[in-house]
């Protein structure tokens, strides 16, 4: 640890000029501003436009110019250059199969913190088991899916148990989350990175099964009573409401069991967790998991593809500012008691942003920054969000990046 405290910065964002690497460097030059608080700096491969994003960020928000790295993805070199020069690399270049295992790699073997906004499970099954070791070596603290997937899910999970034990001094044995109202849209990056897994999958008949997993993302041998993610509609007796499948609930749930493993299964052997969307009725529920369905059987066909290119954004394109700020989310998550019902627990996750790109940029930034400054007790290796960084990432979610998490009454629900 000393080691890491001579290093020159605190924090660096790797792939600064792209889509959401922008919204980062934007939020994280507001919030700490270029000083001596906290030192970090932009890398990307062109540094042409990290010179452009420098300017634009010093006209909006004032303060010294901030420092600028030059490295890429295919130049492992360059990349190991730059990891020994920070705390924490802050990355969101994607897809991360495709450019993020040399990243992990150079944190792993040089004590320097990761964190990422990858959904990608086939990639993070791949290099937790393969660097996982180096990284204990080091006491590099490695932390994926700092965003929108799986911050809220995983922490409003977290977040509820602590309330459970606090309130009847047992764990909730099922936690049901279910989204609310939400508006978003997406970015090129988040579809490239979906056609990614959706072609990786059509390749590799073993990626096939691993998505099926429950718990791919759990020690090798981790059984449990969760089956598959929700297919179709499905009435929720608790929240009095149809459900339909939720997209990012073949990540989110994962994650959630791997913090449960991590955590020594402290809600139990027999906890379990899925996710869905709430809707208004029956015919909701139905329309929705239609759309899901066909706009999934269309991304892993090249004519079906082709012809929603039309519709879909590209890499480096996303929702506008007046978009973002239009967005909002809520989630929902129902701890059911083990042994008296009356005594269930509902909390409320929101954000008055975009999920996607407004609120997980400042997700990200506010996971990165807990990295380099909160004292963390965890050691070196693979960590999720809750498991990591816990009560440090709490207060800094709800006094900096605008999210909210609060107890509600158990029949509050609203899709």
């Amino acid at each position: 640890m000393s080691k890491k405290k001579q290093r020159e910065f605190d924090v660096i964002i790797w792939g600064a000029t792209g889509f959401t690497g922008q919204l980062v460097a934007d939020y994280m030059a507001q919030t700490y501003g270029t000083g001596d608080a906290l030192r970090w700096a932009l890398a990307g491969r062109s540094k042409d436009k990290l010179q452009s994003l420098q300017a634009e960020l010093q006209a909006r928000h004032g303060g010294a110019p901030l420092p600028l790295l030059v490295a890429d993805s295919s130049d492992s070199t360059s990349l190991l250059e730059m990891v020994q020069r920070t705390r924490v690399v802050c990355t969101t270049v994607g897809p991360y199969a495709r450019y993020g295992t040399e990243l992990v790699a150079a944190c792993a073997g040089s004590g320097t913190h990761y964190c990422d906004l990858t959904g990608e499970v086939q990639w993070m099954a791949r290099v937790i088991p393969r660097y996982q070791a180096a990284a204990e070596d080091s006491g590099a603290r490695l932390v994926h899916t700092c965003g929108f997937d799986s911050i809220p899910s995983d922490m409003g999970t977290w977040f509820l148990q602590q309330r459970m034990l606090e309130r009847h001094g047992v764990p909730a044995h099922y936690v049901k989350s279910r989204v609310g109202r939400n508006k978003g849209a997406a970015s090129g990056g988040t579809i490239a990175s979906m056609l990614e897994v959706l072609d990786e999958a059509k390749r590799d008949r073993t990626v096939r099964k691993l998505l099926t997993n429950p718990y791919a993302l759990c020690p090798p041998g981790t059984t449990g009573l969760d089956g598959p993610d929700q297919a179709g509609p499905r009435y929720d007796s608790d929240f009095e409401r149809w459900t339909c499948p939720f997209i990012m609930a073949a990540i989110n749930g994962r994650v959630v069991r791997r913090t449960h493993c991590l955590l020594g299964k402290p809600w139990g052997e027999d906890f379990q967790y899925d996710e869905a969307q709430l809707c208004s009725s029956r015919a909701q529920a139905l329309r929705n998991t239609l759309a899901i369905g066909g706009a999934m059987a269309g991304l892993a066909t090249a004519p079906g593809r082709k012809l929603l290119a039309r519709f879909l954004p590209r890499p480096g394109e996303g929702p506008s500012r007046k978009q973002r700020e239009a967005g909002h989310y809520e989630l929902f998550f129902h701890g059911v008691h083990p042994r008296d019902r009356a005594l269930d627990l509902r909390v409320r996750v929101a954000a008055q942003l975009d999920p996607g790109y407004g609120s997980t940029s400042r997700m990200l930034a506010e996971a990165a920054v807990c990295l380099a400054q909160d004292p963390l007790q965890v050691a070196g290796g693979f960590w999720t969000p809750a498991s990591a960084m816990g009560e440090h990432l709490l207060t800094r979610l709800v006094d900096n990046a605008g999210l909210t998490f609060e107890e509600v009454a158990v029949d509050q629900a609203a899709p």
